[in-house]
């Protein structure tokens, strides 16, 4: 049986008791999250209600996009975090230079104790991290929803960008991560995941994954993919649910193959060049979880 196939057959099972539970978990979380919604909304824009919604996401991913800044610097470094930084000498920043958007709006541009220059990628992860979470209430309207997956897509970032630098994915992130996802699962709609779908797609994404390092050790030899690559796919089947997972993988390695090509016949690497893989299994995760329902359900129809 096909991969495709079993997916198609896969349907939510989740118990009566448990869906009523989860029912009224999410009506009290909807409640809550409508009254302030238009409290804030009709007390400070009375007219642009969405409008401030999508903005105060977006402020929101601006100051979630400035910890991972910092969870990058010092987590591959095996430090205990501190408050923002100059990664070169670490000076600590005075409040107003929390934010690396900022320091460049401002012109702080270099740090006034080694001279050492504002890294872009800074401001391109406020900025990118800003943008997700505003979209997120166009696609995602149940609430708890929005807010667990804009954590999952906090993190997801974070391991894009250390492996992107650091060619690693570290344990302290997809293991925990990994099993509060199957947690938080529980308490999900069951069209988004449940718990079962939760622990069957972490299982099934450790295990394919698993299977393809093994093959790209054959045929590439040592280094073509890492164990952190693996752990990511098993973080990966948390967050999105079995259904999802399969389409999440393909996608991953769609992209990678894609981007390896246009690097080759452009000449930025060649056939021995190791690129770190973390970033299109996570990029491919970001996609899923805000489309992958819609592709899920298109598919089975």
């Amino acid at each position: 049986m096909s991969i495709p196939i079993f997916v198609r057959g896969i349907r939510p099972l989740v118990a009566d008791s448990e869906s009523c539970y989860k029912s009224k978990v999410s009506v009290v979380f909807s409640d809550v999250y409508s009254d302030l919604q238009n409290a804030v909304s009709s007390s400070l824009f009375p007219h642009y209600n969405y409008s401030m919604i999508y903005f105060l996401f977006a402020l929101v991913g601006l100051l979630a996009g400035g910890v991972i800044n910092v969870l990058a610097d010092d987590l591959p470094r095996r430090v205990r975090p501190q408050r923002p930084h100059c990664g070169q000498c670490g000076y600590v920043y005075a409040p107003s230079g929390w934010l690396a958007i900022g320091r460049w709006l401002w012109g702080d541009r270099v740090c006034p104790e080694c001279g050492a220059r504002m890294r872009w990628r800074a401001v391109g992860v406020e900025l990118t991290t800003a943008v997700l979470f505003a979209i997120l209430p166009l696609i995602i309207t149940h609430p708890l929803t929005q807010a667990v997956y804009a954590l999952y897509m906090a993190v997801l970032i974070l391991i894009i960008v250390i492996d992107l630098e650091h060619r690693l994915i570290l344990d302290m992130i997809t293991l925990p991560g990994t099993l509060f996802a199957i947690a938080i699962s529980y308490l999900l709609p069951p069209q988004e995941n449940t718990m079962r779908l939760a622990l069957a797609g972490a299982i099934a994404g450790f295990l394919i994954f698993y299977l393809i390092y093994w093959i790209a050790q054959f045929f590439y030899g040592a280094g073509a993919l890492g164990l952190g690559d693996v752990k990511l796919a098993l973080l990966m089947g948390a967050m999105l649910g079995f259904h999802r997972i399969f389409f999440a993988l393909m996608l991953a390695i769609m992209l990678g193959g894609v981007v390896s090509l246009l690097l080759l016949l452009t000449r930025r690497i060649n056939r021995h060049t190791y690129l770190p893989y973390g970033q299109y299994l996570a990029v491919a995760a970001i996609i899923m979880l805000l489309w992958g329902v819609q592709v899920y359900n298109w598919y089975i129809q």
